[in-house]
């Protein structure tokens, strides 16, 4: 399996409110940059599209790090939230809807397909992908307001 390191981010101008998504994808020291959004959306909407994305951009399957500074979407995957609340029907141990069961759906699948590592890493704290990640994700709202 090809070893690809991921870096992602999501920004939204209010919450909700126009929102952005970048990643930067590795492999072998070339990189890829891929960004987008929404005009009305939230920051783990968008935090959990750049993962997606990302990993939809893989054209077969890869042993994967991924570094993000959401704890949504770290913890969500790591301490296996996501898996607990489909299988608890999208419902979270309060009995409370799960939000964003579409994107954890489709994250979750594509989770099968990879072999993913997550590492969390502090946002606006000098991480220079992260910081890379922001620019695209904030770059890319600002074109939708």
């Amino acid at each position: 399996m090809k070893h690809i390191d991921i870096f992602t981010d999501g920004a939204c101008s209010g919450n909700p409110g126009p929102g952005g998504w970048g990643a930067v994808l590795r492999y072998n020291g070339v990189e890829k940059e891929l960004s987008g959004g929404e005009k009305q959306t939230t920051n783990n909407r968008m935090e959990l599209t750049a993962v997606i994305k990302a990993l939809e951009a893989l054209k077969e399957p890869c042993e994967v790090r991924l570094v993000t500074d959401s704890k949504y979407v770290a913890d969500g995957i790591g301490k296996g939230w996501a898996e607990s609340w489909r299988k608890n029907n999208w419902r979270k141990a309060d009995k409370k809807p799960a939000l964003n069961a579409d994107l954890w759906e489709t994250l979750l699948n594509l989770l099968e397909t990879h072999k993913v590592e997550i590492r969390w890493v502090k946002g606006h704290a000098g991480h220079p992908e992260n910081e890379r990640c922001d620019r695209l994700a904030v770059d890319y709202y600002k074109k939708l307001q």
